[in-house]
């Protein structure tokens, strides 16, 4: 039940001025990224501002994106919740809407144990006949899924992998030692794509993808073939650029980027706020160096 293999981007939902879904802008960028070599488009999650998005919302832009893709590359929906019930609902309706698997964020804010993660996926798991890609994120979550109960639910069979988004490769090297192949680990940070591939990782799920979609699938590819000195490169090259992606919180540097590049990303619902100027001069510079803009 693998989902993808390569560079799945974290697609952003463009606004309109008044804040409704920018359908029209949407359309382009999911055009933009098959074109351009993108693996998967994951919708409706963190780079998605899912949270600010009420359920009919975010059902529709999964549904949206399922039609305009039309089976050229997987779709995968964000799903969870800090209410396990609510989050099962929102996996119901993904599935239901076209999705080809979930990406299941850990429970936010009142967050829960170990053994409590164990009973969320499985009751995710158990309400879909979905693939389900886990999301580990513990700077958005405070929650961490440790390797052992990642190996618990590796036994699931609908559970197929890990976005692993912790920023500790020690981490996920013990993930790939005690499960082998039977989870499938996708890098959550983009300065991290060549080292999580190093440690078996199937590619990333990326932030980077959605201004720079063809090198980002090209980094992990190159990596699979063989060809690791030019997926180094890649990876080091846009070292500056990830940086100024992440100067200030997801997604608020990737859409002021989208639209230096004419893309039409629109603004944020609050509480998110346009960059710091000096930040966004910041940007415009990486981007420029990048040969982006």
């Amino acid at each position: 039940m693998s989902l993808f293999t390569g560079s799945g981007v974290a697609i952003v939902t463009p606004f309109n001025s008044d804040g409704s879904i920018n359908y029209e802008a949407f359309e382009k960028m999911i055009n933009f990224q098959i074109e351009n070599g993108t693996d998967a488009i994951i919708v409706c999650g963190t780079t998605g501002e899912a949270s600010t998005l009420n359920d009919d919302e975010h059902i529709e832009a999964v549904k949206f994106v399922v039609d305009t893709v039309k089976k050229r590359i997987p779709v995968i929906a964000g799903a969870g919740s800090n209410y396990t019930s609510h989050g099962v609902e929102l996996c119901k309706r993904a599935e239901k809407a076209g999705a080809d698997g979930l990406l299941i964020v850990t429970p936010y804010y009142n967050k829960t144990t170990q053994k409590g993660l164990v009973t969320y996926y499985k009751r995710m798991a158990g309400s879909t006949n979905l693939p389900v890609i886990m999301y580990s994120v513990k700077t958005r979550t405070s929650l961490n899924i440790s390797p052992s109960v990642v190996k618990e639910l590796s036994d699931i069979e609908n559970i197929v992998g890990i976005k692993e988004a912790s920023s500790d490769v020690s981490q996920v090297a013990e993930i790939a030692s005690i499960c082998g192949d039977k989870i499938d680990i996708y890098s959550g940070c983009d300065d991290l794509i060549v080292p999580i591939l190093s440690l078996g990782g199937k590619g990333v799920i990326s932030v980077l993808a959605n201004v720079a979609p063809k090198n980002t699938h090209d980094m992990v590819m190159k990596y699979l073939e063989g060809d690791i000195k030019e997926a180094r490169r890649l990876q080091l090259d846009a070292m500056e650029l990830v940086s100024a992606l992440f100067c200030e919180v997801n997604p608020i540097p990737v859409k002021k980027a989208l639209n230096f590049m004419g893309m039409n990303a629109g603004g944020y619902r609050e509480p998110l706020v346009d960059m710091e100027e000096a930040n966004a001069q910041k940007l415009k510079k990486a981007m420029q160096n990048y040969g982006l803009i």
